[in-house]
């Protein structure tokens, strides 16, 4: 049910500033000002919107894009309630103030500013999450950024060893290995590796623990005829993989590092005594679910903290893009994969329902009958995703741990 407020506010972010516009219940423009975004700014627009009520917070509501920041903290704090919109949803709001399409900073603070007063069930109530959720999310965030550039960084060096070194290609699937870049600086060019000696090598191996592969393998690949390139192209291509591994190594080691940091917060939780918190027990039953582990867990719980913690299964698997959307007109209807969702969610979500197959049997038996029913890959995997949603709000709700043998009991009780 929508609360009924006093004053509305609209709030237009830009760079350095945010143009605000307060409205009150019959759409009657009160004020409009701009403000700085610095300390000062937020300061005195939350002073003037708090003087413009009188001093009784209860009675405004701010409207806004971003959902985060110093502007939606300080706001919040100051136990002013503020809601979130969807920037496409904007885009359909303003349409109604404007055929000709014109669009500006203060407009758009009015268009929230009135749409929220005829139509807040649209809009999103904003809370601030725990400082916990916080770190997580921060942490989570840059892991997974990290790994991107990582990635990134590794395929350049992947070019440059099937530039001039191919050799090396062949011992590996990718140039993220770090014993590849031990072997790389141990012989830089496909010349040193008739130099080679096989201790180095066994070294090698050794220290990063791989088995997969000989020290006497490793120097026959190497050892291969080199490809005949023009002189000193060899040579650059060899300087400028070098110079990309210092990169790689600190790329890796912070990768490291903040995994590390992710796993000891999550345990944290675990070990948090009851009364302290859901989220401790949260954890608990988010890794006891097959095809979870720390990366997935954090992922969820940073990124869909608000639905976990009011168990709604329908704004999760909304958020996640497990749910599908139909789009009917007459005869016609089509029902379309979600796009609109948190990728990050997305993203976890499809190597949850992956992972979960090759772990319990019941979900991969569930992705086998979407795919004999006639449905793609994709599909199947979201159908599977949607049906461990479900199944995670249960759990959630009911405070239990994944217990796969607490199904086939229910299910030898009704038969």
């Amino acid at each position: 049910m929508n609360q009924i407020f006093e004053y509305l506010v609209g709030i237009d972010w830009a760079s350095d500033s945010y143009e605000v516009c307060v409205v009150d219940g019959g759409g009657n423009v009160l004020g409009k000002e701009r403000f700085e975004h610095s300390g000062d700014g937020i300061r005195q627009c939350i002073d003037w919107l708090l003087q413009l009520a009188g001093g009784d917070s209860s009675a405004v509501a701010a409207a806004i894009e971003v959902p985060h920041g110093a502007m939606v903290e300080g706001l919040i704090e100051n136990q002013l309630a503020v809601f979130a919109i969807n920037p496409k949803q904007m885009d359909r709001f303003r349409d109604r103030y404007t055929v000709a399409g014109a669009k500006d900073d203060s407009l758009d603070a009015f268009v929230m500013a009135d749409s929220l007063r005829t139509d807040q069930r649209c809009f999103h109530r904003v809370e601030l999450n725990e400082p916990s959720i916080l770190r997580l999310r921060e942490l989570s965030r840059m892991q997974q950024d990290l790994q991107t550039e990582c990635n990134r960084v590794a395929n350049q060096l992947w070019e440059q060893l099937r530039r001039y070194y191919p050799q090396m290609l062949n011992l590996t699937s990718a140039a993220n290995e770090v014993w590849i870049w031990d072997l790389l600086e141990a012989a830089p060019l496909p010349g040193a590796a008739s130099r080679l000696k096989l201790g180095t090598v066994k070294a090698i191996l050794q220290a990063r623990r791989i088995r997969r592969i000989t020290a006497e393998k490793v120097l026959e690949q190497l050892r291969q005829p080199a490809l005949r390139l023009a002189p000193g192209a060899a040579e650059a291509a060899s300087e400028h993989a070098l110079l990309l591994l210092p990169r790689l190594r600190l790329l890796h080691q912070q990768e490291g590092d903040t995994a590390k940091r992710v796993r000891q917060l999550l345990e944290e939780w675990k070990a948090a005594p009851e009364g302290e918190g859901r989220e401790h027990r949260d954890v608990e039953i988010l890794l006891s679910l097959p095809g979870i582990g720390p990366v997935i867990a954090a992922t969820m719980l940073a990124e869909a903290w608000q639905p976990l913690r009011e168990r709604d299964y329908q704004a999760l698997r909304n958020y996640a893009g497990a749910s599908p959307v139909t789009r009917r007109s007459g005869k016609r209807k089509v029902v379309v994969m979600r796009y609109a969702c948190n990728e990050r969610l997305r993203n976890a979500l499809y190597h949850w329902s992956r992972t979960s197959m090759q772990k319990d049997a019941r979900a991969k038996q569930h992705y086998g009958e979407l795919r004999r029913s006639g449905h793609s890959h994709g599909r199947a995997l979201r159908g599977l995703a949607d049906r461990n949603l479900a199944m995670l709000i249960s759990m959630l709700k009911s405070n239990q741990l994944y217990n796969p043998a607490r199904r086939v009991a229910v299910l030898a009780q009704a038969g």
